[in-house]
């Protein structure tokens, strides 16, 4: 091996001590985190649109138990969904004042859509809760199975979203409005606002079209 050990003698320059593989700058794509990201929730899609199938599939089973006339509550929905769409709002006032180089405007707006998905949360568990206690769970029917795992589902993506929005808090506090913060809250604005065309999904065929009868 009388190459290498030459190449590795004390006085080798800087260069020959490099790996052949070594690059100077990154050949990541600049657009590689939004467009993989795009591809997530085109998978997301997916998910929901199975989701919403299966609940237009078994929507009208009750077994001789509840339906949705019986069990929604429109105007607490009503409030729920205002609230969900104002967190969209205030989190298009977040990414304007990031846009602005504002770093404390853009938390006090990121804070106040936190408080609204929580809201929106809270509103959701309480109906569940209040459902599960009138002897209407999951369990109980076709219908109230596939409305569950669709509405519940939701529910679950809100809440890693205010985990994930509260974790990005964290970071710009830290750091500041740097390039990757940026981008991922970029990442987290399409998420919010896919869950808020979603919930609109929801809100539109299982409670509008539930309480016709």
């Amino acid at each position: 091996m009388p190459e290498l050990t030459a190449s590795l003698a004390p006085g080798a320059s800087d260069a020959a001590h490099k790996p052949s593989f070594y690059l100077e700058t990154e050949h990541h794509p600049e657009n590689g985190t939004l467009l993989g990201f795009w591809l997530y929730l085109m998978s997301d899609c997916l998910v929901f649109a199975c989701l919403f199938a299966a609940y237009g599939v078994l929507g009208r089973n009750y077994a001789a138990g509840p339906s949705g006339v019986d069990l929604f509550d429109l105007p607490l929905v009503a409030l729920n969904t205002a609230l969900l769409l104002l967190s969209s709002i205030t989190y298009g006032f977040a990414v304007l004042e990031m846009q602005r180089d504002r770093q404390g405007a853009t938390l006090g707006w990121l804070a106040l859509t936190g408080l609204l998905g929580a809201g929106f949360i809270g509103i959701e568990l309480y109906e569940f809760a209040h459902f599960i206690h009138e002897g209407a769970g999951p369990q109980r029917s076709a219908f109230l199975t596939s409305f569950f795992a669709l509405v519940g589902t939701h529910g679950l993506h809100v809440s890693f979203g205010i985990i994930w929005l509260v974790t990005m808090m964290f970071q710009v506090a830290r750091h500041g409005l740097i390039a990757a913060n940026r981008r991922r809250l970029m990442c987290l604005s399409m998420f919010w606002h896919f869950l808020d065309v979603v919930w609109i999904g929801v809100f539109t065929f299982v409670y509008l079209m539930g309480v016709l009868p």
